[in-house]
């Protein structure tokens, strides 16, 4: 099988993102994270594989289509109230109703497509990498929690003269970040807190693996540009001891840099379409915490 042929589970394709390596650039997004951070913008990347997701904003409601309810097998949807009730513990995630949504409340979130078909997509904006220095970065969930996908993407990218970036949490095996960075032309490292106890509790993951590897790639890689990056999140790693903390681990070279990330809320919403509960709830970013987190990153 080539590279070309190898198949994984993506999520999203974004074009024109500005803000994950440099120039214009298009995200990939693969399914699969072994962290569970309690902030995650990203919440239908954690599972690997394609899960069912309902907007009630977007229904027809069934007066007027109930074809979902009629589609259903396995009788996880119901009505009540007029409303359309999804009852995940029946769901066999078939995706009958999905199919027969015509508005698209009913979504599956993940999509299995081979590399090619991918760099097919990321190609289509060719014209804008190379004027502006761009190409595509994978990110997630975690892209190498899919390793043998992201590495053949990554491989395939580099043949096609696609610049490369990777998002990463940095929680595996360093085998995969070896390898990856060999097809890397800029990596993108989350180090989201140097405590492991409290980096525990809110990601589900000790950092003791997580902070091996970035010290093994900055000592292997010296050559490759890593931007380091931390998400500020609200009582967890919001004070200057935390970032002085983490600022410890990051090597003074030129080619590593670092940056802080104010925490938002923009995919709260869709934990209501997967049935969670959002552990954050009302938590709100200090903009002048921020700017003084930012002066000491710097």
């Amino acid at each position: 099988m080539t590279d070309a042929q190898v198949q994984g589970i993506v999520f999203n394709v974004q074009k024109f993102s500005v803000h994950d390596g440099r120039g214009i650039r298009t995200l990939v997004f693969l399914k699969g994270c072994p962290l569970r951070c309690r902030w995650c913008s990203n919440p239908e990347s954690q599972r690997p594989e394609p899960e069912h997701a309902f907007n009630p904003t977007r229904c027809l409601t069934a007066q007027v289509c109930g074809r979902c309810l009629a589609a259903c097998p396995s009788g996880a949807l119901a009505l009540k109230d007029e409303m359309i009730l999804h009852d995940r513990s029946r769901c066999a995630e078939c995706f009958a109703c999905v199919r027969a949504c015509p508005s698209g409340a009913q979504s599956v979130y993940g999509e299995t497509m081979s590399v090619g078909r991918v760099l097919d997509k990321v190609e289509e904006d060719g014209v804008f990498y190379h004027r502006s220095g761009g190409g595509m970065t994978l990110s997630g969930g975690e892209p190498l929690a899919q390793h043998a996908f992201a590495l053949a993407l990554l491989r395939e990218a580099r043949r096609r003269h696609v610049d490369t970036a990777i998002e990463t949490c940095g929680c595996y095996p360093y085998e995969r970040l070896r390898q990856a960075c060999a097809s890397l032309d800029r990596l993108i490292f989350d180090i989201k807190s140097a405590d492991p106890a409290r980096h525990r509790e809110h990601t589900g993951a000790d950092n003791a693996l997580i902070l091996e590897n970035f010290s093994r790639v900055c000592a292997e890689f010296p050559d490759l540009p890593i931007l380091v990056r931390t998400p500020v999140i609200p009582g967890f790693n919001d004070t200057e001891a935390d970032i002085r903390a983490i600022r410890r681990h990051i090597p003074r070279r030129p080619g590593i840099e670092y940056e802080l990330l104010a925490y938002h809320r923009m995919g709260q919403p869709k934990y209501g379409y997967l049935g969670r509960r959002y552990e954050l709830g009302d938590a709100k970013p200090d903009d002048r915490l921020m700017e003084r987190l930012k002066e000491i990153a710097r």
